[in-house]
């Protein structure tokens, strides 16, 4: 069925229309952006080529590291061309892939953080078994599979928006491309779109998050039954304190946005938050890793 569209392209309003804070926000985000690809390519760097950093845990943080560059990268240029010269047009095209992107590089990021919280509980609950469990194989396999969801994920989004039409007024009321306001300008009906975001997407959010949970749940359980001195939980604690400040980063912002019920609408409210996570987050997952991490701060010392 071929797409049926009457609007050729939609025009991005961008954070906002007064000049004097559009000059500031470029300044910001440009820092917070340069800030991502700097810290997070560093990190890639560094699990490359630093052996020690040759691990289960390592691989993952390069993974997310890879996913940050990339998820940044696919909203804010265009966010900053918006605070330079005004409202951006975007082809309907340009913004079917902006938002299959976006939601592709999310939804894997969601599912790899619930993957490296399982490899922490694996590494702290079962310990002597840990190379043998979470092996060269297992983790490229893991990795695949979170990229492999995030990828089906994104692309039924991508696919059903395709086939509304869009009619009236182009204007999207956000920086970037998102579902919710492709939705409310669509003509056609949007109910199976509806049922997909708030089932399927709300899956995919709270899923990896549930899992995240237990996991916690498991290795707080094992620390107080099987670990009696404080020196001793505390330091298997240290070592999932980066990866619970990431996760809460993430999912607060994620939940508030996509797991309500979206027959409401809250553009500002979804823009804002939308910020946190796509344009925040992304900066300060390398200063958090470096900063408390000890293996990270020597090789990034050597490097």
């Amino acid at each position: 069925m071929l797409n049926q569209t009457e609007t050729s392209e939609f025009i991005l309003l961008g954070l906002t229309d007064v000049q004097e804070l559009q000059y500031f926000f470029f300044i910001a985000f440009m820092l917070l952006y340069l800030t991502s690809l700097l810290g997070n390519g560093a990190i890639v760097t560094m699990v490359i080529f630093e052996p020690r950093l040759h691990t289960p845990m390592y691989f993952f943080l390069g993974n997310l590291s890879c996913l940050d560059i990339l998820y940044s990268t696919v909203t804010v240029p265009k966010m900053l061309t918006g605070f330079l010269f005004g409202h951006q047009p975007i082809s309907f095209g340009g913004c079917l892939a902006q938002l299959h992107f976006f939601h592709f590089l999310g939804s894997t990021e969601a599912v790899l953080l619930a993957t490296m919280a399982y490899d922490r509980y694996v590494a702290i609950c079962n310990p002597l078994r840990y190379t043998l469990i979470m092996s060269p194989r297992t983790c490229l396999l893991l990795a695949v599979a979170c990229w492999s969801i995030g990828f089906v994920h994104a692309t039924m989004h991508s696919a059903m928006t395709s086939q509304l039409s869009f009619c009236g007024h182009n204007h999207i009321c956000h920086f970037f491309c998102d579902i919710k306001p492709l939705l409310n300008l669509a003509c056609s009906t949007t109910s199976l779109n509806m049922t997909l975001l708030n089932v399927v997407t709300t899956s995919i959010a709270l899923g990896p998050f549930i899992l995240i949970v237990f996991s916690y749940l498991y290795i707080i359980s094992f620390l107080f039954q099987k670990v009696r001195s404080q020196e001793g939980r505390w330091k298997p604690f240290s070592t999932c304190a980066s990866h619970l400040t990431i996760v809460a980063l993430l999912y607060i912002p994620v939940l508030c946005n996509y797991t309500p019920p979206s027959s409401g609408s809250f553009p500002k409210r979804d823009v804002q938050v939308s910020l946190m996570y796509s344009t925040v987050t992304p900066a300060l997952n390398p200063l958090i890793y470096t900063l408390r991490n000890q293996e990270m701060r020597c090789a990034l010392k050597k490097m």
